[in-house]
């Protein structure tokens, strides 16, 4: 893919604070988009360092505080690309989860759990679609979405049941709006596995991040524990114009670890 793919992009990146959203954000930018909006929930400070960063690239950055839970913030957050009159790409990264690996441990988590993880990871990424949709349909090409979904989503594993479920519905989500939203709209879902970022490190000891750094390097084909720019590498092109044709397709992005799961086939 050409540095300049993304060249005069605007481009919307929700939950670009940290790890993902701001590897996606600098991407975009490195590879010649002209504005990006940085949406945060509640870090203005880290939010910040990634605006630097992509000025620091050659990008406008527009920072946006908002809770894609919330159908509002939704709106304003795809309002301050309005003055720009298009988005052509739109990440929908903002995420969040319940931390209960013990799948089996049915009293672990709760229906508020899923309703919450629901209302991020899903409900959210279908409000800020619906509220940028006539922007995004104003970019000379197709505006493109890409939703931050997982393996957890394919294969039933991560960190909890609720997580697992609300990006197995991402994933439908992404064919469903991928069909309905055609032609003027391309929407596709990239599916990471063990990412080494501050976030799947949550809760744990170093010792423990450690011991799961090194465990996922060794149980992937490829050897190796993917980093955020990895991962927003791939994402990048499903945003770009090199993937004009593509839509409605979900791209694991996890060094070949779903290899290990006999279900992949019937995805």
């Amino acid at each position: 893919m050409s540095v300049s793919d993304f060249e005069n992009f605007v481009v919307v990146v929700t939950g670009a604070s940290t790890g993902l959203g701001r590897a996606l954000a600098v991407e975009t930018a490195r590879r010649g988009a002209s504005d990006v909006v940085i949406n945060y929930a509640r870090s203005a400070e880290e939010a910040e360092v990634t605006a630097g960063l992509v000025r620091a690239e050659g990008a406008r950055a527009l920072l946006v505080q908002g809770d894609v839970s919330k159908d509002e913030d939704c709106r304003t957050i795809a309002a301050a690309a309005a003055p720009l009159g298009r988005i052509d790409a739109l990440f929908n990264n903002a995420g969040v989860t319940k931390f209960a690996q013990n799948h089996a441990d049915l009293d672990a988590v709760s229906a508020e759990d899923f309703l919450h993880l629901y209302g991020v990871n899903v409900v959210g990424a279908f409000q800020m679609i619906r509220a940028a949709r006539s922007l995004l349909e104003a970019a000379p090409q197709p505006g493109a979405v890409v939703n931050t979904s997982s393996i957890a989503g394919v294969a039933g594993i991560g960190s909890s049941v609720p997580y697992a479920a609300s990006k197995g519905a991402m994933n439908t989500l992404t064919l469903s709006l991928a069909r309905a939203l055609a032609p003027r709209i391309r929407v596709n879902a990239v599916c990471p596995g063990f990412i080494d970022t501050p976030w799947f490190g949550k809760g744990m000891s170093e010792e423990r991040v450690a011991r799961l750094r090194e465990g996922s390097a060794a149980s992937t084909p490829l050897k190796v524990a993917s980093t955020a720019e990895d991962v927003a590498a791939a994402a990048a092109f499903l945003a770009s114009r090199q993937s004009r044709h593509v839509t409605g397709e979900t791209l694991l992005v996890d060094a070949g670890s779903h290899l290990g799961f006999a279900p992949l086939g019937m995805r």
